[in-house]
């Protein structure tokens, strides 16, 4: 087929465009503007316009798969519409790209991401991750049929991946607007996608799935059976080494116990396919995913952390990986740069956020990072983080050796020294590299 991707550029929907292209597909896209993403695209041989209009839609398209940040209202899908061209959103267009894959699919409200991309390493097979992979520099990799994939159940698309094996890292509560806040909803979609699979692999420790009906008897926990661990840094880069059930020790890259239980998912699910030890030794191909702990300089006194954690429990464990980081480093200070994304998130989240930052010496506060059409809620920053003493900032100006941070176009302060982590899910990982 000829296919068009209206917003390309995510980093979900480019890693289906890729799948598809390697397919044997005709792919091209668009975007609202260029980014590293649509560049690495059109290097790829995928042809992406920018901005988006009306005139990218040919009379030749089979199909169009569009973002879910696409609107109705969108140039090019009444274009689409109008030339009665297939249109899907990208959770309808999964079973046309997974359909006939043997799919290892991992949903979770965090560490997904993290887990897919370990599991991508130790079966060396293909993968649609929701970050890029330092294994193999993508969010995407074509290898055959086995396809370890990172499953969304912010919009239940996760439902539509035709798991063969359904992996779990745990169920909290998250995108409730999507479920309209109806939390048997939310937890039934779970239950459905874990019952999808012939297989399952489940976070045994999690208290919500805990409470999930599960039909399906062939779930493994790797829950009190991860021991033995110890953090240390070889090259100046961080490892996490544990014992899991009787199956010896294991050595991946990452600080921290949460890193330890996503590797246990992964290998736990990997030996339906390889023997363990393969899998122990594929395991130390993984080098961590970009924003997850992804250190962007490291100076003597100074190195700079970039985190994609955006939610309180996230964020959490995070800062234990952070004091684990400072005690083997002994850098002293940690400055914490949080910018809060979306209103929405921020708000049913306040809680939590507020105590999550409780091992930080600075808070930094950015503003929040929004979407397109997003309610504004009254949040007062000021009030609710004013035991932290935070800092307000406009934005970032990020060089070798220093961090400037500036409030109404003035340089307010420079940091040089310590452990500075910024976390958030918007543009603030743009703005600490330089």
């Amino acid at each position: 087929m000829k296919v068009h991707f209206i917003g390309i550029g995510g980093i979900g929907l480019s890693a289906l465009a890729r799948f598809l292209k390697n397919d044997g597909h005709e792919v091209c896209g668009s975007d609202m503007k260029s980014t590293p993403i649509t560049k690495e695209l059109e290097k790829e041989g995928i042809k992406v316009s920018c901005p988006q209009d009306a005139s990218n839609i040919s009379d030749g398209l089979d199909l169009v798969i569009y973002s879910a940040a696409v609107t109705d209202e969108n140039p090019e899908l009444i274009e689409s519409r109008l030339k009665q061209i297939r249109t899907l959103s990208r959770k309808e267009a999964l079973p046309i790209i997974l359909g006939d894959k043997k799919n290892y699919c991992v949903a979770g409200a965090h560490g997904k991401s993290t887990t897919t991309a370990i599991l991508a390493s130790i079966l060396d097979s293909s993968a649609l991750i929701g970050a890029i992979s330092k294994d193999f520099g993508s969010n995407f990799r074509y290898v055959n049929d086995l396809v370890a994939f990172e499953a969304d159940e912010s919009d239940a698309s996760f439902l539509l991946s035709n798991p063969y094996c359904s992996i779990v890292t745990n169920a909290e509560p998250e995108h409730m607007e999507y479920y309209h806040y109806d939390y048997e909803k939310f937890f039934q979609a779970y239950e459905k996608f874990i019952n999808l699979g012939q297989k399952n692999v489940l976070n045994g420790e999690d208290e919500y799935i805990k409470k999930l009906n599960i039909k399906n008897p062939n779930f493994l926990y790797p829950s009190a059976d991860i021991k033995n661990l110890c953090f240390l840094l070889k090259d100046g880069e961080p490892f996490t080494r544990f014992d899991l059930k009787d199956l010896g020790s294991f050595e991946v890259w990452g600080f921290g116990y949460h890193i330890a239980l996503d590797a246990s998912l992964a290998i736990l699910a990997a030996l339906e396919e390889l023997d363990v030890e393969t899998i122990r030794e594929n395991l130390l191909n993984y080098k961590g995913i970009k924003k997850r702990f992804d250190i962007v300089q490291k100076h003597d006194k100074m190195v700079v952390i970039d985190d994609y954690a955006h939610h309180p429990t996230e964020i959490e464990a995070t800062m234990k990986s952070v004091e684990v980081y400072d005690n083997l480093t002994n850098l002293d200070k940690r400055v914490v740069i949080w910018q809060p994304h979306k209103y929405s998130r921020t708000h049913d989240n306040l809680e939590g956020f507020k105590k999550c930052f409780r091992r930080c010496d600075e808070l930094i506060i950015l503003p929040i990072w929004t979407i397109p059409g997003e309610v504004v809620l009254d949040i007062d920053f000021q009030k609710e983080f004013a035991s932290y003493n935070p800092v307000f900032v406009d934005r970032l100006k990020t060089s070798d050796g220093k961090i400037e941070l500036i409030k109404d176009d003035k340089i307010i302060s420079v940091l040089d020294e310590g452990i500075i982590l910024g976390v958030g899910a918007g543009d603030i990982t743009y703005q600490l590299r330089h």
